[in-house]
């Protein structure tokens, strides 16, 4: 397994726990999540991260729960693994973005069995730094179909559905909290 953390910065040589900006509701002796960590993701979902930090986007993809009805309705035709929305505002950031993907050693993390998110309480140093400079090619590779919509407020609905939706920097998507 592998574990990854995705910057802008090409010059970090260790990654020490800090909380999160915006802190979340959290289940009943979960709110820790919202303390000084490390975050990680696992190479599996590493996709959620290839867009420049503050991009809003939606990633989807089927369970081994989802109905035949919702993968045809979300799905359509796409033979992809993963389908990533964007609005078509970001599309240009999409493009020129550069970011550096950090390898991380694995023994510090946790799992949060949650969709590939692995967490440290203690500094971490990076074991190798690669920088990513065509990020809808990086999100090709990774059998993602990127999608570029006029609004994300649309998709709301995807969360009622039998896929997995994970939705990042929602509140920098046009209309969201309206």
């Amino acid at each position: 397994m592998r574990l990854f953390h995705f910057s802008d910065d090409p010059a970090i040589s260790r990654f020490e726990p800090r909380p999160v900006r915006t802190p979340s509701p959290r289940p009943p002796g979960r709110d820790w999540l919202n303390g000084p960590l490390v975050w990680a993701i696992d190479e599996a979902h590493q996709p959620m991260y290839l867009f420049p930090r503050d991009c809003p986007r939606i990633l989807l993809w089927p369970l081994a729960t989802t109905s035949a009805e919702d993968r045809a309705a979300w799905w359509g035709q796409s033979r992809a693994r993963m389908l990533a929305y964007v609005e078509q505002g970001w599309l240009a950031a999409l493009g020129g973005a550069r970011l550096h993907r950090y390898e991380l050693p694995v023994e510090p993390f946790e799992c949060l069995d949650d969709a590939g998110m692995w967490v440290s309480r203690e500094a971490v140093t990076p074991s190798a730094m690669v920088a990513v400079a065509d990020l809808p090619a990086a999100l090709a590779a990774c059998d993602v179909e990127l999608r570029v919509v006029d609004s994300l407020v649309p998709l709301r609905e995807v969360w009622r559905s039998s896929l997995h939706a994970s939705g990042i920097r929602l509140r920098n998507a046009v209309g969201w909290e309206a």
